[in-house]
């Protein structure tokens, strides 16, 4: 069994974020985790080969840096690593960025591509679902557990307050909650190794069946129209020497006034 993870370097936003002129983000000058989502996709990814002898692959695309969240998952037990990275390819948007990814997946043999709900720095959940739209692949989001039946998966699906069993053949790409499970540590001896791993890299000449126009920031539909760091909230309204009823009263005439009963 052949398993791609594809994680993300993403900004640490408990240390503050820094922007570009342009309102990209400026991810240089800030400190850089994995994606919450991400390593609990790449546990999943582990568990599997824990039980069955799968072999996982981590790719990421980014700077140069984010080779370091790939010896991450490498000390936490991954085979191999990928990094794709060139300068045409920054500033890319969801769009974009998933034409990329898929463009070097063409490159791997996998039976299962799994990629994290979304990314804490977009929240869009869009570029999973789109990898496995490029690659023409079933594709299933939310994913609570995976158990592995022959050449098929059975897949626990979150889904408002109850959630889907769906059962999908290989190859497939599923999206994985930070919920699914608790990530493990890099061990000693991961970490050891992990520091001399040779990592894959691949630039713009190792995308397959991708259009120029398609990448980096020319090619990205979505535009940034304003960028800021968290936004402040006031202090909001304060109600008082009002009885119950007067209370409720009050609270439903705002509710109201903002539309939303």
């Amino acid at each position: 069994m052949k398993i791609v993870v594809c994680i993300k370097q993403v900004p640490d936003t408990k240390g503050g974020v820094a922007f570009n002129p342009d309102g990209t983000l400026n991810r240089g000058a800030m400190l850089a985790i994995m994606n919450p989502d991400d390593k609990a996709g790449l546990e999943a990814a582990l568990r599997l080969k824990d039980q069955y002898g799968a072999h996982v692959t981590v790719l990421t695309m980014g700077l140069p840096k984010a080779a370091d969240v790939l010896r991450e998952a490498l000390a936490m037990g991954a085979d191999d690593a990928v990094l794709v990275t060139d300068r045409v390819l920054g500033g890319a948007d969801t769009w974009a960025t998933s034409t990329t990814i898929a463009g070097a997946l063409r490159n791997i043999d996998y039976d299962l591509i799994i990629t994290g709900r979304q990314a804490i720095d977009g929240d869009t959940a869009q570029v999973g679902p789109q990898i496995a739209e490029h690659l023409k692949l079933p594709v299933i989001s939310y994913t609570q557990s995976i158990e592995v039946q022959g050449d098929e998966l059975l897949v626990k699906r979150q889904f408002e307050d109850r959630y889907h069993m769906i059962r999908v053949k290989m190859p497939c790409l599923l999206t994985a909650l930070a919920e699914l499970n608790d990530p493990r540590y890099m061990s000693p001896k991961g970490i050891w190794d992990a520091v001399d791993a040779e990592i894959t890299t691949w630039g713009r000449k190792n995308l397959k069946d991708v259009e120029d126009e398609n990448l980096g920031l020319a090619g990205s539909p979505t535009k940034i129209a304003k960028a800021s760091d968290k936004v402040r909230k006031g202090a909001g309204t304060v109600l008082k020497d009002l009885d119950p009823d007067g209370a409720a009263e009050a609270i439903c005439n705002k509710l109201l006034e903002k539309h939303i009963i």
